[in-house]
C-alpha cells in the first residue's frame, strides 16, 4: 500500500466517521466507493473487489457506530426499546443480503448500492422526513412495524455493504414519528446490530475464494480494516457532537447532499457526462 493509498484510507474512515456519528448512518457510502476504486486499481478483479469493500466497511461500521451511540446515548437520543427490535431482526436480514451478494456480479451490486443511496437521497429530501420531523409528537414504538422494517434493511444492508442508518433514519422519522436526532441517535444503536449480520455472511461466503487480497478472512480485509477504524471511531465522536449543534432541517439537508454525490458517482453518471467528480 503506498503512502498515497494510506493517506485516502484515513481520509474515507475519518469522513465515514464523522458522518456516522453526525447523521446515524454506518458511513458504509463513503468507505465503500473508495476501498472499491482502490482495490480495483491493485488489478483485483471487480467482482471481488466490490464484495471486499463491502465485507470491510461492514466490520468498520460495528465499532464506529458503537462510538457514536455512546455519545448519543449521553445526550439521552437513544431509544433502546425501538433499537432492540429493529437490530436482531435486521442482523438476519444483513446474513440474507451478504448471501445473496455472493451470488451476484460485481456490476449488479455497483448498480444496486448507488440506486439504493440515490432512493434514499430523494426520500429524505421529497419524501416524509421534508415535513416536520416528529416536533410534538410522540415517538411510535410499534414492534411489528420496527421488526417489518429491521428484516428488509438488513438485508439491503448486507447486500449493498452500507449499514442501514441510511435507511433506518427516514423509517423512523416517516413511519414512527421520531424526531431527527432521536432517529439519528437509535439508528445508530440498531446498526450495531445489522452489520453483525452481513458480517458473519461475507467472512463465510468469501472463505476459499481465489484473487482477493492478502490478509483477508472471507471478503474482509484486516489492512484495510485496521486504516479506516484508526480514523472513523475518534471522528464518530465529532460527529455526533455536530450533530446536536445543528438544526434537524440542516441536518436533512446535510445527509441529502452527500448521499446525491456518492450514488450518482457509484452507479458511473459523472463518467458518462464526462465531468472529473
Amino acid at each position: 500500500m503506498s503512502p498515497g493509498h494510506l493517506v485516502i484510507l484515513l481520509a474515507a474512515g475519518a469522513s465515514a466517521g464523522f458522518a456516522s456519528g453526525l447523521l446515524g448512518v454506518g458511513g458504509g457510502f463513503v468507505m465503500v466507493p473508495v476501498m472499491y476504486w482502490l482495490i480495483v486499481a491493485t488489478g483485483t478483479a471487480q467482482s471481488v473487489a466490490i464484495m471486499t469493500a463491502f465485507g470491510t466497511s461492514l466490520l468498520v461500521i460495528l465499532p464506529t457506530a458503537a462510538s457514536g451511540t455512546w455519545r448519543h446515548g449521553r445526550k439521552g437520543v437513544v431509544r433502546w426499546r425501538a433499537a432492540l427490535v429493529l437490530g436482531p431482526c435486521g442482523l438476519l436480514g444483513g446474513l440474507a443480503g451478504a448471501t445473496l451478494a455472493a451470488h451476484l456480479p460485481g456490476w449488479v451490486l455497483r448498480t444496486v448500492f448507488g440506486g439504493v443511496v440515490l432512493a434514499v437521497a430523494a426520500w429524505m429530501g421529497l419524501g416524509p422526513t421534508s415535513r416536520p420531523s416528529g416536533e410534538g409528537v410522540e415517538p411510535r414504538d410499534n414492534r411489528l412495524l420496527l421488526a417489518a422494517l429491521g428484516f428488509p434493511i438488513g438485508m439491503i444492508s448486507g447486500l449493498t455493504g452500507l449499514g442501514g442508518g441510511a435507511l433506518i433514519v427516514p423509517a423512523l422519522v416517516g413511519t414512527s414519528a421520531f424526531p431527527v436526532h432521536l432517529a439519528v441517535g437509535t439508528s445508530a444503536a440498531s446498526i450495531m446490530f445489522t452489520g453483525l449480520g452481513g458480517i458473519i455472511g461475507y467472512v463465510a461466503n468469501g472463505a476459499g475464494v481465489a484473487g482477493r487480497l492478502p490478509y483477508s478472512i472471507g471478503y474482509i480485509n484486516l489492512p484495510l480494516w485496521f486504516c479506516l477504524i484508526a480514523a472513523s471511531v475518534p471522528m464518530a465522536q465529532l460527529g455526533a457532537r455536530t450533530a446536536h449543534a445543528l438544526p434537524a432541517r440542516r441536518l436533512r439537508y446535510v445527509f441529502v447532499a452527500l448521499m446525491l454525490y456518492i450514488g450518482l458517482r457509484m452507479i458511473g453518471v459523472f463518467g458518462w457526462l464526462g465531468l472529473p467528480l
